[in-house]
């Protein structure tokens, strides 16, 4: 197993990204706060390059390639945010890239990918694995093979965020983040354990995919397949042999919200704040609204992504009106 990153590795890692990554702002709202009961920054990681905070670990991690391995090109499995991460990173490093991509995934994100200059490999998520087909793609053409999260130099480029966070409005009582295969939240938490250790991590997941959250009080890695959530970024089968540890060590927390508070979440957020969030970018505002947590003092959330297509937002606020 590749050795878990560290604090140290999320400053190195904030080094590359300097004129790389845009500096995503923090907005704050009065309504958000009455309903919270608490001060509540957004980290906008839906306004950074390709709509996620994805972009971070991927040119992370393919920067560091050495030059003669990244000329035969970069493959990767991702259900969208990763997979327009690593096209836009493979394009500004004259880097192939190659996504496995399942076949349910919003066009949006799989036009924006090809558009990058990617080259799409679509699956069957019910009947095919996306990391064989990926694996399978690698041994035919080589190249190197970055994960979505389970990658330690991607763990450490998701973890800026924080770090951004930090600079940019001071400690933080509580950090909520999102939850899928845990890059974010393991690199977030190891950021937030850096530069503010009083503060509590707690991670967010759908009810329909708590797979994480299983796992954390249990001890043992819980799995889910294909969960039926809105929050299609969150649809990761577990967390990885790296966000595991890193999550049992330094998250404190998790909580779970409900689908319907996740639309509700994205109906906020458009409304109200004037920002489109993506159903799995919304989860800690729902965690916030919903009442599943009722924190106190300055709560930090990342609103990690803005990739919604256009029939998913018209359903969801229609869904308001009916």
């Amino acid at each position: 197993m590749p050795t878990l990153p560290t604090f140290t590795d999320v400053l190195a890692a904030r080094k590359r990204l300097r004129g790389r990554a845009h500096e995503t702002p923090v907005m704050t709202s009065r309504a958000l706060n009455d309903l919270a009961g608490a001060s509540v920054g957004l980290k906008c990681e839906n306004l950074q390059r390709i709509g996620a905070f994805k972009f971070r670990g991927a040119f992370n991690a393919i920067v560091q390639i050495p030059e003669a391995d990244r000329r035969r090109g970069v493959v990767t499995f991702s259900s969208g945010n990763h997979a327009q991460a690593v096209a836009l990173a493979g394009r500004l490093l004259e880097t192939p890239t190659t996504i496995v991509m399942p076949a349910d995934a919003p066009l949006i994100k799989r036009r924006a990918t090809e558009g990058y200059g990617a080259e799409v490999i679509v699956y069957d998520p019910r009947r095919d694995s996306r990391e064989q087909l990926a694996r399978e793609v690698q041994a035919r053409r080589g190249g190197v093979l970055i994960p979505p999260y389970d990658h330690p130099d991607v763990i450490a480029g998701q973890g800026t965020a924080v770090l951004e966070l930090h600079d940019q409005g001071g400690d933080l009582d509580v950090l909520l983040v999102p939850c899928g295969g845990g890059g974010l939240l393991s690199g977030s938490a190891l950021a937030a354990r850096g530069v503010m250790p009083g503060c509590r991590v707690i991670g967010v997941e759908p009810e329909l995919a708590d797979d994480a959250a299983r796992s954390f009080r249990s001890g043992v890695l819980q799995t889910v397949e294909n969960p039926p959530t809105i929050a299609d970024g969150t649809r990761t089968p577990s967390l990885g042999c790296l966000t595991f540890p890193l999550i049992q060590a330094h998250v404190d927390d998790f909580v779970t919200v409900s689908e319907a508070a996740i639309r509700e979440s994205v109906r906020f957020a458009f409304y109200r704040l004037k920002l489109v969030v993506e159903p799995s970018g919304a989860l800690g505002v729902a965690a916030l609204l919903s009442g599943a947590l009722k924190p106190r003092g300055r709560v930090g959330v990342i609103l990690s992504g803005g990739n919604i297509d256009g029939p998913t937002m018209t359903h969801i606020l229609q869904e308001e009106v009916g």
